[in-house]
């Protein structure tokens, strides 16, 4: 057994075709297949099941691959240790990030993260919560920052701040005249979501106590992929919306005809929190990339409830 028959266990693995995962190794399908029997010849154990139409994970082949990832990530983070020596947080960092928080967030860290920590190469991946937390237990990133609970004995969480919302309508909305927005006001008014998929537009439904989406009449077809597309709708007159804290600067454009207004109601904001596998070795650097994040966030957030990483 070798550090490259696990390589090649795992990308059959997630692949689940010979000639894609030997594609991804870089070598021919013939070794990979040679290599992984040989791999299990060595355990005593089938690890795939391979017919002509399919190839299939068996079950304590997916027990292995687990293993396998763990085992890839140490000696990746040995190999780390020892180039970086004399520098803990040298070397990449990949975080995932969702989609409505990457555009308002990232620009404020850039730069101080550079400058303090120049040695840190940033990678970030955007995508939807359940896409980055699949990366995360393939080891494909090494965190991620998202709105939603993560479930799982692999992952750990840190809170790092509340996002309250805020209402937007147009100028001339019925709700423009009321001095206080209560809930049954949300209830009733005419919100715009973003499409299925983005955990905000659960989390708008869940603040309102909404508990599904309409699937006829005007506001049915109104379905935004981005922020800025759903406060063009607003602007144009075509209902309202719930915007994160961060992301009223992009409201802010005096071409918008639109209000903001923020909400003094109980529980209406999201919860930013990082997540990261238990077995991840490098938590200086996760630290140093919280701490930034931390000292570039806009009152309009709360980070009062941010607690250490758990050990």
């Amino acid at each position: 057994m070798n550090l490259k028959d696990l390589k090649y266990l795992i990308a059959v693995a997630d692949t689940k075709h010979f000639g894609r995962a030997a594609e991804r190794c870089f070598v021919t399908q013939p070794t990979l297949s040679n290599q992984i029997k040989k791999l299990e010849q060595s355990l005593g154990v089938v690890l795939i099941e391979r017919t002509k139409r399919s190839v299939e994970i068996t079950p304590m082949g997916k027990e292995i691959v687990l293993y396998a990832k763990r085992v890839l990530e140490q000696v990746e983070a040995l190999t780390q240790v020892a180039e970086t020596f004399h520098d803990p947080l040298a070397g990449s960092l990949r975080i995932g990030i969702i989609p409505t928080l990457s555009p308002y967030l990232i620009p404020l860290i850039l730069k101080p993260l550079r400058k303090k920590f120049p040695q840190i190469k940033l990678i970030l991946i955007e995508d939807q919560t359940v896409v980055l937390l699949e990366k995360l237990k393939r080891h494909e990133i090494d965190a991620a920052l998202i709105a939603t609970k993560a479930e799982s004995y692999e992952i750990e969480s840190r809170f790092l701040f509340d996002e309250p919302f805020w209402l937007v309508h147009p100028v001339d909305h019925p709700l423009g005249n009321k001095v206080t927005i209560e809930l049954p006001d949300l209830i009733n008014s005419d919100l715009l979501l973003l499409s299925e998929g983005h955990c905000l537009a659960d989390q708008v439904m869940e603040v309102c106590h909404i508990k599904d989406r309409a699937n006829q009449g005007d506001m049915a077809d109104l379905r935004a992929t981005s922020l800025e597309t759903l406060l063009h709708l607003v602007s144009a007159g075509f209902g309202s919306t719930l915007l994160p804290a961060l992301a009223i600067p992009l409201a802010l454009n005096k071409d918008r005809d639109i209000t903001l207004r923020r909400l003094t109601l109980a529980d209406t904001y999201r919860t930013i929190s990082m997540v990261c596998r238990r077995s991840f070795p490098r938590r200086p650097v996760l630290d140093a990339f919280i701490s930034i994040i931390l000292g570039r966030l806009p009152d309009t957030v709360n980070t009062e409830q941010s607690l250490p990483l758990e050990k």
